[in-house]
């Protein structure tokens, strides 16, 4: 694995993958030179090779140097963006097994918002995302020719956004196979404080066994959810529109407090998470409001066994101005519900963190479900 970082960070890089193979192998590390942070595994396997390696002024220039660092014996080259820290290890496999001779290879992702042409402030007209495709990272490609693209675009003194762009423009050909919304990029305060969340979530202790048949006592549930304000739009939250509010971005309609409440009761009886259930390998839901999530959720609930006791969701934001409408907003999620009880309060953070700059809404929800009793 080559590191490639910038000018005068050797340091922290070092330190970093020392810790992250402490962390893999439980041990020290042991060290195979200035640039190395362990020696090159046998064919057993064991704790990967980390060179380190500084950057240039640019991506291009970066990996070049990256590229030049590699040692004899490898034939595929994977070329990875550091920020899309939390891209799954089948995605790494996925592009590796499909590079061919000749065939660079690349993950991407439907787009799914609907995009315009704008010139200015004046919409001048839709785009065809049926053609488009967000690519991510890694992107694969033979080593040979890999290494002779970036010498052809070299002596082209030409600047190309990413390898598959270079790797094309020198004769390769590109595909692409799936990505995974989880090898998002994490470019903005909002990005960020996503990752922190899913890892949160990752890091959490499995479940110790019940100690009684869980047919017995009631659960409780406890559910996130996170949204920025996109740019236009009407605002859904609470199962209500919100005339004059931006819509919040999202696969659906963005309603986070319908979507943490989803996430509290699915996780109150360990049935997984909204994204499993209504994510984006679900299109059916692109676009659907969050009363059909409840809706769906209430029927899933009761097909394990269990019924709603009552929900408390509160969410963190700056707007909408929500006291006027709480009771309208309790008894639409109530109804999607089933007719379960449903508490909603809103609170600002005095100007703290993405919703005290009114960048987007964070709601916490709690959820107490309990068994249908059969007889």
């Amino acid at each position: 694995m080559i590191l490639v970082v910038p000018e005068g960070r050797e340091a922290e890089a070092h330190a970093i993958v020392r810790a992250a193979q402490r962390a893999l192998t439980g041990g020290e590390p042991r060290s195979s030179g200035a640039q190395s942070d362990h020696p090159r595994p046998a064919s057993g396997g064991g704790s990967p090779s980390v060179d380190v390696v500084v950057g240039g002024d640019t991506r291009q220039l970066s990996v070049a140097a990256g590229l030049a660092a590699l040692t004899t014996g490898i034939d595929t080259v994977l070329v990875h963006d550091a920020a899309r820290a939390l891209t799954p290890a089948v995605q790494f496999a996925a592009v590796a097994a499909a590079v061919a001779p000749g065939v660079g290879v690349i993950p991407a992702l439907a787009v799914v918002d609907t995009l315009k042409r704008v010139h200015g402030a004046d919409v001048i007209a839709p785009v065809d995302r049926s053609e488009l495709a967000a690519a991510q990272t890694p992107q694969g490609f033979p080593r040979s020719e890999l290494v002779a693209a970036y010498a052809h675009a070299g002596a082209q003194s030409a600047d190309h956004t990413d390898d598959a762009a270079l790797f094309a423009a020198a004769g390769g050909a590109v595909r692409h196979i799936p990505g995974s919304e989880e090898a998002f990029k994490i470019t903005t305060p909002h990005d960020l404080e996503r990752a922190r969340m899913i890892l949160s979530a990752a890091a959490a202790p499995a479940p110790r066994p019940p100690q009684q048949p869980a047919a017995v006592a009631p659960r409780i549930g406890i559910g996130t959810d996170v949204h920025a304000f996109a740019a236009g739009g009407t605002l859904r939250l609470a199962g209500l529109d919100w005339p004059g509010e931006p819509a919040l971005e999202g696969h659906s309609d963005g309603d986070a407090v319908a979507h943490a409440i989803v996430d509290a009761l699915l996780g109150a009886v360990g049935l997984g998470d909204i994204g499993q259930h209504f994510g984006t390998a679900h299109p059916e839901y692109a676009g659907a409001h969050g009363d059909v999530f409840l809706a769906r959720t209430v029927e899933i609930l009761a097909e394990a066994g269990f019924g709603i006791g009552n929900v408390s969701v509160q969410f963190q934001g700056n707007r909408p101005r929500f006291s006027a409408r709480r009771g309208e907003a309790e008894q639409a999620l109530s109804a999607a519900l089933g007719g379960a009880p449903v508490a909603v309060s809103a609170t600002t953070t005095d100007g703290l963190g993405f919703p005290g700059r009114g960048e987007g809404i964070a709601v916490t929800a709690v959820a107490l479900v309990h068994p249908i009793a059969h007889g």
